[in-house]
């Protein structure tokens, strides 16, 4: 910036007004990023999922999960018609994995625990050996210094219960209430940083209605009691943790993104609405006590079938934490033909910045954007973001991976959580997805997100330079 552009800011700064967004770019391109920006107390870590990468997928009396049964039975489904049988092999890694963490300064990691792996049929009798797994694991995280944070359920359902209609299926809600509680009374006395779901629009979107995730339904009749049932499951998962977990800081996740429109017009405008409301709003209202947003996604009305008396009640949940998940953002234009919504999503590639291999627009003032929106909701006590990252073309040549892009694309959203927090929004925790390439389900091994690669032929690991960068910044 010019000395008159900073002096300028500093004038506006001063008499409290906000910053075009013109100087708010340029402020934040010059700004070096430090650690010591975000405070004492904000919690950096990395986020993995069990299924992407455990692998041992039938080992030590493991039972089926529904992406085992999906990528072995549908195989045409994952682009590469890869699975996840072996992955990053982290079931027999986790040791070097977590030691790995350690030498990259990274003081939490957010993993799943795989539910087939501690109730192989989703109920009744829990597998031992399972639990001595996420026990090892536990205890080699707290020995390395590394605070677990742990997420309950990250899209792997036991396919035993898939079989008795899954989410479909109202007894869903006590299917999980009784893993969850499991989960507390074996892990609690040293968790205590939880996550009841992982984006529990993804999987019923993805899974129940358009199929093209595990466990491949398609159609209202599975997605509206799948999400129904998603959302009873956010209060009785967070009241088993309470109730087993002695000062457990509770929380659960939502993938958001901003949604703006193509153009200005009220068909665009009511388009925007109702596309907000299925990405950003549907779960987190009445998890807040707020209820289902019907006046804005009128469609939403087919829930009333499902809605039993006292539901509302039962559905809302005192979290300690919410947290947000953001990658890109959506732009929308009116289509009448598009059922429920009304509307579709622009190109990517027609709106005019960088995208990830995943066909996702880079856009970092999409993580400010979302931290303002879901901050504005007064029962959220404070934000954390969950997950945040990109997947780039990566090429390991001669030991080394260089991942510019990616290293850009997290200083350019972190500078936006900063941006947030500096304006007074409790944001206190950013994870970067992810520590490791790993399984990107439906997309297998292509896309690759980690800040360690991963040679799947040889399991072996290589810190990118987008890691090393991460390690250093973690020192500051």
């Amino acid at each position: 910036m010019t000395r008159e552009e900073w002096l300028k800011v500093s004038a506006m700064l001063a008499a409290g007004a906000m910053l075009p967004k013109c100087l708010m770019a340029k402020v934040l391109a010059d700004e070096e990023l430090k650690r010591s920006d975000f405070g004492k107390d904000f919690i950096w870590g990395t986020a993995t999922a069990a299924y992407q990468i455990e692998g041992a997928w039938d080992q030590d009396g493991k039972g089926e999960s529904i992406w085992d049964h999906f990528t072995h039975t549908k195989k045409n489904k994952v682009k590469t018609r890869e699975n996840g049988d072996v992955a990053c092999d982290f079931y027999h890694k986790y040791e070097s994995d977590i030691e790995l963490m350690r030498k990259m300064n990274i003081p939490a990691s957010r993993f799943s625990i795989g539910w087939s792996r501690v109730l192989p049929t989703g109920t009744g009798t829990p597998n031992q050996k399972g639990i001595d797994f996420y026990n090892r694991l536990i205890d080699k995280c707290l020995k390395e210094g590394v605070e677990p944070w742990v997420t309950c359920y990250h899209w792997d359902l036991p396919q035993a219960l898939q079989e008795k209609g899954g989410w479909v299926n109202r007894d869903s809600i006590k299917w999980f209430e009784d893993y969850v509680g499991l989960c507390g009374r074996s892990f609690g006395d040293r968790v205590k940083n939880w996550m009841v779901f992982n984006e529990p629009m993804a999987f019923t979107g993805l899974g129940y209605l358009l199929g093209i995730h595990a466990p491949g339904k398609f159609g209202y009749k599975n997605f509206f009691p799948a999400v129904h049932h998603a959302v009873m499951s956010h209060g009785a998962g967070g009241r088993a943790l309470r109730s087993t977990v002695k000062d457990a800081n509770i929380g659960t996740t939502f993938s958001c993104s901003p949604v703006e429109a193509w153009k200005d017009t009220k068909l665009n405008a009511d388009a925007v609405r109702r596309s907000d409301v299925l990405i950003n709003r549907l779960f987190v209202e009445p998890v807040l006590g707020m209820g289902y947003p019907v006046k804005d996604l009128p469609a939403l009305w087919r829930m009333e079938k499902y809605t039993k008396e006292d539901d509302a009640q039962k559905m809302e949940f005192d979290f300690d934490f919410i947290g947000v998940q953001n990658y890109t953002r959506i732009v929308a234009k009116y289509l009448g033909i598009v059922p429920m919504l009304h509307a579709l999503n622009i190109k990517p590639k027609k709106l005019g910045h960088p995208i990830t291999e995943m066909n996702w627009e880079v856009y970092p003032e999409g993580i400010y954007q979302v931290l303002k929106q879901f901050a504005a909701y007064p029962k959220i006590k404070k934000l954390i973001v969950t997950e945040n990252g990109a997947a780039f073309k990566d090429e390991n040549v001669d030991g080394a991976i260089h991942d510019a892009e990616r290293t850009k694309f997290i200083q350019d959203y972190l500078k936006q959580v900063l941006r947030a927090k500096k304006e007074g929004i409790k944001v206190d925790g950013y994870f970067v997805w992810s520590f490791l390439d790993n399984f990107e389900w439906a997309e297998g091994y292509r896309p690759r997100f980690g800040m360690v690669g991963v040679d799947f032929n040889t399991q072996q690991r290589t810190i990118k330079d987008s890691g090393k960068w991460f390690a250093e910044f973690l020192k500051g």
